[in-house]
């Protein structure tokens, strides 16, 4: 039991309630896990994967699988952490994103001990009256306990109607699928205790809720996201997949171990020691974006891609066309912040600080992570900041 918690919980935020997630393990059956996704946009990145790889750590304990396509509730819109209302998709743009979402999580899951729910299957059953009998068992207060809803009454910001119906449709979902555990994001706490009230209601035996953490983008500071360009997409190439990740901040590495590796904890403690000893932790970005490109790859792809980035940026590897240029300071040398705008690499020093933060900023394929750094007159060196801007620098006296 201790070893099954230590898995299950590994990373995640908050299981309510534990005790009744220990007393429905030790019941010996196969525990029915619910976990849902509305599939309105197509693609699916890692921060995604944070509750999919959950769901393979309670498959790989013998649990079963109900990997729950939200067909009805896409088009009705989450209006989880929204202040306007969500763009309504027709049935056709959510059926289309439902399929491709199917092919990347079985990059993930067994195929073979999931099983794949639509809650349209009951939704679209449902009458008029049956959705009336379902809305009668909240309350308007209760809904307007959810923090978004909440700022937007107060703000007067406008909330439509069938918005109250998603977490009511979510929660009755639990009902549907006689779930026993629901995984969620830490956004989905709300409707996930809908759930449990609903189940209730019901007569079933409340759902066990899990939330897992929100996935820090490559920026290390917002959620990862698409919109953000901060993401790792599962459909990335293998190359551009491992560069994502060799990018990203030595603090950040080990959230993204916790997170998305399947290597044991005191594996990933043993690192950090080492880490802590001396060690460089580009060895401890090699193994995880070796372990993630070999997940949605294959093994062979992903020591290419390892190949492949070795040639890049520890052979000094630049693009052909990159410009020079030659920046002309007085005294010792220029900060930074201030090679970065002069270089036309950044359009301000904010900017290069921000980008410097972000870690974003490498000198001769080396992070940068130093804000304070001054270039010495007589440097020449390559600078590049983001996947495309590079600069070839010399740094030469005015005296």
């Amino acid at each position: 039991m201790d070893e099954q918690l230590a898995i299950l919980l590994r990373g995640s935020e908050e299981v309510l309630l534990e005790r009744d997630l220990v007393e429905k393990l030790k019941g010996g059956k196969p525990l029915r896990i619910k976990a849902g996704f509305d599939p309105t946009a197509p693609d699916l990145h890692l921060g995604h994967t944070v509750l999919i790889n959950k769901l393979r750590q309670f498959q790989d304990l013998g649990h079963q699988i109900l990997f729950l396509i939200g067909d009805f509730t896409g088009m009705i819109g989450d209006p989880t952490g929204k202040n306007v209302t969500r763009k309504v998709l027709t049935r056709d743009e959510v059926q289309a994103n439902a399929k491709t979402y199917q092919e990347q999580f079985f990059k993930i899951l067994d195929p073979e001990k999931t099983k794949v729910c639509f809650n349209s299957t009951w939704m679209d059953e449902m009458g008029a009256a049956d959705l009336v009998q379902l809305a009668a068992k909240h309350t308007v207060a209760r809904m307007l306990e959810r923090n978004d809803f909440e700022k937007r009454f107060r703000s007067q910001q406008p909330i439509a109607i069938h918005e109250f119906l998603y977490p009511l449709v979510q929660g009755y979902d639990s009902v549907a699928m006689q779930a026993d555990v629901e995984l969620g994001g830490t956004d989905q706490k709300f409707n996930m205790l809908v759930g449990r009230q609903l189940q209730a209601a019901y007569g079933q035996k409340p759902q066990v809720v899990l939330t897992m953490p929100i996935l820090e983008g490559l920026d290390g500071i917002e959620k990862m996201s698409k919109s953000l360009n901060n993401y790792v997409a599962i459909n990335d190439s293998p190359r551009d997949m491992f560069g994502k990740l060799m990018s990203i901040s030595d603090e950040l590495m080990w959230r993204y171990l916790l997170l998305l590796s399947f290597r044991p904890m005191d594996e990933i403690e043993q690192w950090r020691k080492e880490v802590d000893g001396g060690a460089n932790p580009r060895d401890i970005k090699v193994r995880l974006a070796l372990e993630v490109v070999e997940r949605f790859h294959s093994r062979s792809a992903a020591t290419q891609a390892e190949a492949d980035f070795v040639t890049q940026f520890k052979k000094g590897a630049i693009p052909a066309d990159i410009p020079h240029r030659t920046l002309a300071v007085t005294g010792d040398g220029l900060l930074i912040a201030n090679v970065l705008k002069q270089a036309q690499l950044t359009s301000s020093t904010s900017e290069a600080y921000r980008m410097i933060k972000q870690g974003a900023v490498r000198i001769d394929g080396e992070r940068l992570t130093d804000r304070t750094l001054l270039l010495p007159v007589g440097t020449e060196c390559v600078i590049q900041v983001g996947k495309r801007r590079f600069a070839e620098l010399s740094v030469v006296s005015t005296d």
